[in-house]
């Protein structure tokens, strides 16, 4: 054992925190416009023979109580790693959202390495879906999606431009390439945040939200909502600031609509926004493990003005980002760096309890790669991200960007928030609000 294999900090702490009823792994959903009515089952069998290949997805987690390392893990090659155990072809189905969330709600087996492909043919038979899930001591938002793609057709794209420094790069030849080109694409997209833009709203920022206050059970149900991309952009070329402000405040002004419609009422409600920072350059030598540090805003849900709640997350980003992602509240992950294997085991119980009193709603998002992916020939229509549920979260909304549009995945305790149908709408209306309130 060497100390290149110990998880890092951050990761030991996801690893640790992580119980039956709040597992700890990121998902996405990707639907495929399917080319016969066997374009299902030879996508899984695609899908197990390439994860045989690919190094990363053969990594188990050890728990270690050497000396040393006493109370730590390490991230090892699994001796009897089968890919049959990580890949399943489930029968047709009519929903995938609701086959999603009640496969989200499973705990990865923690004896394996910790994800799994789930293959859902349609009903239709014009269509199928795949669910990724990866713990989130595996893999961070980044690092999953590299993962997914090498499992993925590798993929003709156009040569990039040369930098000074480096030759002009090709086509990609085979899929084991597909990782280092997915880093340099999601790079020259932007310094991204983690997976999804996600939101988990806790009992203690929703107060008012009787069904937010209700014991989550550990059942997941998931919706999906789809939005031109150009909508966003119209309505930020309008206000100004960034297409994630306005992704920000769409989530914001849902939770009031949302919440007004139930009857919960939305003033006061002021929830406490954290919004993780992916420290991660893409490029270098070290993939894995969670680089991850944050920001911590208000969300204005009290305010009626949709072009109101948009400033407002707007001068707060700038705020943040002027101060840079190393200070301020939002940079308590940090801290996981000097805390000591043990404390992280010890202490994970504490950590999640605790995550409930220092943010309210967590706000992540990574942009696809504006290329298509594709799956045995398959395109990739849709592609739904989720987010954890950690103790004290009822809901989470994930949102990424995909050839041109606008993929919110959201992720719910079934029994605490029963109406997700109804925030999935409200997302849509809030974005036709904002573009009423622009007069585009």
């Amino acid at each position: 054992m060497t100390a290149d294999h110990l998880l890092a900090p951050l990761d030991l702490a996801f690893w640790n925190i992580e119980t039956p009823q709040h597992p700890m792994h990121l998902g996405a959903l990707g639907v495929f416009s399917a080319d016969s009515p066997t374009a299902a089952a030879h996508a899984a069998d695609l899908l197990a023979a390439r994860a045989a290949a690919v190094p990363g997805l053969r990594m188990r987690i050890r728990d270690v109580w050497q000396p040393l390392a006493f109370g730590s893990a390490v991230r090892e090659p699994d001796p009897g790693f089968d890919p049959l155990h990580h890949v399943c072809l489930h029968a047709a189905t009519a929903d995938f959202q609701a086959e999603a969330g009640r496969l989200m709600g499973r705990p990865l087996e923690r004896a394996r390495p910790p994800w799994e492909a789930h293959v859902l043919p349609g009903e239709d038979g014009v269509s199928f879906a795949v669910l990724f899930k990866f713990h989130h001591a595996l893999a961070d938002g980044l690092r999953a999606l590299t993962l997914a793609a090498a499992i993925l057709d590798p993929m003709d794209l156009p040569a990039r431009r040369p930098r000074p420094a480096e030759p002009a790069r090709g086509l990609v030849p085979d899929v084991r390439r597909i990782p280092g080109l997915l880093r340099g694409a999601v790079s020259d997209v932007g310094r991204a945040l983690d997976i999804g833009a996600s939101l988990a709203v806790s009992t203690l920022g929703v107060r008012s939200s009787a069904a937010l206050a209700a014991a989550p059970t550990g059942t997941r149900s998931t919706a999906g909502v789809v939005l031109d991309l150009d909508d966003v952009h119209r309505v930020r070329k309008v206000v100004g600031g960034t297409v994630n402000d306005v992704l920000i405040a769409v989530v914001a002004g849902a939770l009031r609509r949302w919440l007004d419609e139930r009857g919960d009422g939305s003033g006061g409600v002021r929830p406490r926004a954290l919004i993780p920072v992916s420290k991660r350059r893409p490029r270098t030598a070290h993939p894995q493990g969670n680089r991850l540090s944050g920001y911590l805003i208000r969300l204005p849900v009290d305010d009626p003005d949709p072009l109101g709640r948009l400033a407002q997350v707007r001068t707060a980003m700038d705020r943040n980002k002027d101060a840079g992602p190393g200070r301020g509240a939002g940079a308590v992950a940090l801290l996981a760096d000097h805390v000591p294997a043990l404390g992280h085991r010890l202490g994970g119980p504490l950590v999640s309890q605790a995550a409930r009193l220092w943010f309210d709603i967590l706000v992540t998002s990574v942009p696809l790669p504006g290329f298509g992916l594709k799956l045995g020939g398959n395109p990739v229509t849709e592609v739904f991200p989720y987010a954890p549920l950690a103790r004290g979260q009822s809901l989470a909304v994930a949102v990424s960007t995909y050839r041109d549009r606008v993929h919110y995945g959201l992720v719910a305790d079934a029994e605490a928030v029963p109406d997700l149908d109804r925030f999935a709408h409200a997302l849509t209306a809030e974005v036709e609000t904002l573009i009423t309130a622009c007069g585009s």
